[in-house]
């Protein structure tokens, strides 16, 4: 089913890159110190450290089911959360945020390319399709964003 999905791909764009009316991913994971990364605040159950790092391995893992025929799925939900609660060092933090901007722009590429079908299930799977899967990547960013401004909040690192 190939139809002109031009203004349905440029919102889905919007929704998985610009806050609309939410903050952005990159603007909630900005100027965080590093003393900062690692803070689980009492009564929650993550640092920022690892709410970004789930944000990066899920987004991943979306992006490869999403083009791979043969995806291996990852073990739910050992190995979507690390165990740290803080970076390695800030070199692990920057490729953290490094990583998603990439597998961000190339899930936005598999959107962008002229075959793309959003709506015909994947010939793998159980019925997602790339319109779903885009939906999730945009939805699951959007709560985990949340999250990290409360944290941010709780700590006294945001505006």
């Amino acid at each position: 089913m190939k139809t002109d999905n031009a203004l349905l791909i440029h919102q889905l764009k919007q929704l998985i890159t610009k806050g609309n009316a939410h903050v952005t991913l990159e603007e909630a994971l900005k100027g965080i110190p590093a003393k900062l990364r690692g803070v689980v605040p009492d009564g929650l159950p993550y640092s920022l450290w690892q709410i970004a790092e789930h944000i990066r391995i899920t987004q991943n893992d979306i992006l490869d089911f999403s083009r791979n025929p043969k995806y291996k799925a990852i073990k739910w939900p050992d190995n979507y959360w690390p165990k740290e609660k803080a970076p390695k060092d800030a070199a692990a933090w920057n490729d953290c945020i490094k990583q998603i901007k990439k597998d961000t722009k190339e899930f936005i590429a598999l959107l962008e390319d002229k075959d793309a079908d959003l709506y015909t299930p994947f010939k793998w799977g159980d019925g997602q399709n790339l319109l779903r899967e885009a939906m999730l990547i945009a939805d699951h960013t959007s709560y985990h964003t949340g999250e990290i401004i409360v944290i941010r909040r709780l700590l006294g690192n945001w505006k």
